[in-house]
């Protein structure tokens, strides 16, 4: 197990550098390549040369690529300071980048959405991994029958509608229709808990409609082939009670390939629910996103995109870890 966990490790921080590689030759090394110039990504088109000059200075932006690269390594993990003559910047670690157009760092900007978004995604995948493994648990044990079907027809449309459509919707509806919920917004829980979950329970119920209709069908599929197994036949001749039957041996079967799905998932929710946080103005990473590349402030882009590919990594590795407890199998692959 000892020897799994290193090797699951050491692929992911091999994987996290390959990431950062990758996103600093897109933001940095293919302008310089394709001739274009970085600094006017930070300042804007309309810029003058003497502030391109200075940004480039500043940021160190005529040293070479892998030069670059070694200082924006060393301020993830040291920080780094941003320095043209007496104009010095320090950016603390772990340090994404400094966004120009606000005059803040971006670490601390990005760090102080992520209670928005996290909250979101945690919320919303409770409700639909619930929701979608226990119906399509019951579709596949009721296979055939009206609650088989009416449970799949929902499934077809909780995964077609997309959720500016039904986020909209759910607002009309039960906020300025009938009134039974408050305009969605974010409250921190520690200064009012009921508020807090008050104004995110129609965006986990949108959210959650989107993601269970998929964990639906693909837990009816996963059950539907397990059942036919050759060892649930020998549980069950053995005289165990179906709810072990199914609990133990059908369901564990089945659940690898929901935890992957999951892990893919839950890591790009955590990245930031663009469209979610759009309809419901919550202010979280999606939000800042998106406010990000209609402003065009590079660093801010740069950072989330670090960031989101952090979550994704992290939460793969815990992914792989827990195929080692659904299934001590891999543990040998």
């Amino acid at each position: 197990m000892l020897t799994y966990l290193i090797r699951r490790i050491v692929n992911a921080v091999i994987t996290l550098l390959v990431v950062t590689m990758v996103t600093f030759g897109i933001f940095f090394a293919v302008p310089t390549i394709t001739g274009s110039d970085p600094a006017l990504l930070y300042i804007g088109k309309t810029a003058d040369e003497a502030s391109l000059e200075g940004i480039r200075t500043k940021l160190g932006l005529d040293d070479s690529i892998p030069v670059q690269y070694g200082k924006f390594l060393k301020g993830l993990v040291a920080g780094r300071d941003y320095a043209n003559g007496n104009d010095v910047t320090h950016c603390d670690a772990p340090c994404l980048g400094y966004s120009f157009k606000t005059e803040q760092e971006v670490t601390p900007l990005l760090l102080g959405d992520i209670p928005v978004t996290l909250s979101l995604a945690i919320g919303a995948a409770v409700l639909w991994v619930i929701a979608g493994v226990a119906t399509g648990v019951l579709s596949a044990l009721r296979r055939g029958s009206f609650l088989d079907r009416a449970a799949m027809t929902g499934a077809l449309a909780g995964v077609s509608l997309p959720i500016y459509f039904t986020g909209q919707v759910a607002l009309l509806v039960f906020v300025h229709q009938l009134g039974w919920l408050p305009d969605t917004g974010y409250t921190p829980i520690t200064e009012d808990p009921a508020a807090w979950f008050t104004g995110l329970i129609l965006p986990w119920v949108t959210l959650a409609f989107l993601f269970a209709a998929t964990y639906a069908r693909l837990t009816r599929a996963n059950m539907l082939e397990t059942l036919g197994e050759d060892y649930i036949r020998t549980a069950r001749s053995k005289g165990l009670r179906e709810r072990t039957v199914i609990g133990k041996h059908g369901l564990r079967s089945g659940l690898t390939p929901l935890v992957t799905v999951f892990g893919l998932d839950f890591g790009a929710l955590l990245a930031g629910a663009i469209l979610t946080e759009q309809v419901f103005n919550l202010r979280g990473l999606g939000y800042q996103a998106l406010t990000a590349i209609r402003q065009n402030d590079l660093p801010v882009i740069l950072g989330v995109t670090l960031l989101a590919a952090t979550f994704i990594v992290i939460i793969n590795l815990i992914v792989d870890l827990l195929y080692s407890v659904i299934d001590p199998r891999v543990r040998l692959s």
